[in-house]
């Protein structure tokens, strides 16, 4: 992960699945730009899946490495992670990069999101600046399905730069876009049935109570 994570940097790279089979090791990189990631005629991945088989011991021909594009870019904190480093690195201001990013994540859909940034932003004193919006739960057994996280770190003239990216997903039942599971404070409520209306009132016996046997005198 780390390998690719430099590599692939500026293909919008976002995660990694491993698939092992008896046979061969399948591995999914997830990127916003799988174009770049293929290369010219497929010469990039087979130059990556070479370098993982090297790396890694493989036997020749049991590792496979195959790019899928991520479905919701704005949902995918490292996505956004990257995002906002290129922004900052080609000169952006950083209020204005934050409140970009986290316009564009609250677009896609998301429940809410959390951007800090913290360094030496303006001057020789670091500090941190957090922005935030929409609705975030920091504790908690849901945090595990809920909240994406991603920190990077971004080497300016002044000094490094922290970037953290929290985006808090929404639930979806179907579990494309967010956990299946919904919050535990979550209520639904049901609409009611619609009943028959009597014409004019009338008494219904739900069936009699069986009737008792006498206690027995002593």
């Amino acid at each position: 992960n780390n390998f690719l994570t430099r590599e692939l940097a500026e293909d919008g790279y976002s995660g990694v699945e491993v698939r092992v089979t008896p046979t061969r090791t399948e591995i999914i990189i997830l990127a916003t730009r799988t174009q770049n990631v293929l290369g010219e005629k497929g010469r990039r991945i087979r130059e990556l899946t070479s370098v993982v088989q090297k790396r890694f011991n493989f036997p020749e021909g049991t590792v496979e490495l195959y790019a899928e594009k991520v479905a919701q870019r704005g949902l995918c904190a490292i996505a956004q992670c990257e995002s906002l480093r290129y922004k900052l690195i080609g000169g952006l201001a950083v209020r204005r990069a934050c409140y970009g990013v986290l316009r564009f994540i609250m677009e896609s859909g998301a429940k809410g999101c959390e951007v800090v940034v913290s360094g030496k932003l303006r001057g020789q004193r670091a500090k941190s600046m957090k922005f935030v919006d929409g609705l975030m739960i920091h504790s908690g057994d849901p945090i595990n399905d809920y909240v994406d996280t991603a920190v990077r770190h971004v080497l300016l003239r002044q000094g490094v730069l922290g970037i953290k990216v929290k985006i808090m997903l929404p639930w979806d039942p179907s579990g494309k876009i967010g956990p299946k599971r919904p919050l535990p404070d979550h209520v639904s409520v049901v609409e009611p049935k619609d009943e028959a209306v009597p014409a004019h009132p009338y008494s219904e016996q739900k069936g009699a109570k069986p009737t008792e046997p006498p206690a027995a005198q002593a």
